[in-house]
């Protein structure tokens, strides 16, 4: 009887210690994960992090409108856990975790480093040291999020992410451009040089500008054989893949273009002929953020 016990307790003990060693494994991978995620948010968002327009705007933009844009951007940091995540998921569930810890990694490490640079300090309004630090963790999140996919191993490779990026599908690389495309306005959108080029664009300009957009795009992505290239399936018309990625991929800048434009404020006491054409100035650089992330996530 006692020997059966001895076995039973030892059989325990045995299965214990793989069960054990897993979840060293998880809780290593997670904080690896973790610190990648703040290495991630610092590096995207440093130049932001150093620019008065973005202090400026903190202090001074909508707040509702700030906090809609946060909302909205939460389900995206979610969707791209699914495909870039900072650590290997298998549940949505587990999706909405991550994407909200990448979200608390933004404004975490955008606070440090405002404070460090004494943009903001406990003497301030709470409304002041909330914006600032708000504004800034939009772009520190979505650094966050691709930190592994852009600073980890290459050997991280042969993963579930990279399965389900293979796999995506239509709405799948219309999400990464959409993705790509909210990065790259919001780092260039809150700069008074988009409103200055509006200003010196003519017609011919602006029709010039979505011409080059479009080719850029395409060729980006199809042409030039970045890593990440997408392989045109072969009897592909160009006419149908030029209308079903790249037309609708910079239609997808154009709006986000616009709805950043909005959340900033930049349509007050704007005439329409000028508000659109600043949309299109802000959708050059967009669509090739939507480009570019085709190809990099």
């Amino acid at each position: 009887m006692a020997s059966s016990a001895r076995a039973t307790g030892s059989t325990e003990s045995a299965g214990a210690g793989p069960l054990r060693a897993a979840d060293e494994s998880g809780n290593r991978a997670f904080l690896l994960g973790l610190a990648r995620a703040f290495a991630g948010a610092i590096f995207f968002t440093l130049p932001l992090l150093m620019t008065m327009e973005m202090w400026a705007l903190g202090f001074y933009m909508d707040g509702v409108r700030l906090a809609l844009f946060i909302l909205v951007m939460v389900p995206m940091l979610i969707g791209l856990d699914h495909y870039a995540g900072f650590r290997e998921t298998s549940t949505w569930t587990q999706d909405a975790a991550d994407g909200l810890t990448a979200c608390g990694v933004g404004f975490v490490a955008s606070a440090a480093i405002l404070s460090l640079f004494n943009v903001i300090d406990i003497g301030m309004p709470a409304r002041e040291i909330l914006g600032k630090v708000a504004l800034q963790a939009v772009p520190a999140s979505f650094g966050a999020m691709l930190a592994s996919s852009q600073l980890g191993d290459d050997t991280e490779r042969d993963t579930p992410e990279e399965a389900r990026k293979r796999n995506a599908g239509y709405g799948g690389e219309l999400f990464f451009m959409a993705a790509g495309a909210t990065f790259l306005a919001f780092n260039v959108a809150p700069t008074e040089e988009m409103i200055l080029i509006a200003f010196k664009l003519t017609p011919w300009h602006a029709v010039a500008l979505i011409v080059t957009s479009l080719l850029l795009m395409h060729a980006f992505v199809y042409a030039v054989e970045f890593r990440g290239t997408r392989a045109v399936p072969e009897g592909t018309p160009f006419g149908s893949l030029f209308l079903r990625y790249t037309v609708v991929g910079y239609a997808i800048s154009l709006l986000i273009s616009v709805y950043v434009l909005w959340t900033f404020g930049r349509w007050q006491d704007t005439a329409l002929p000028m508000f659109v054409l600043t949309a299109l100035v802000l959708a050059f650089p967009a669509s090739i953020g939507a480009a570019a992330a085709r190809l990099i996530l």
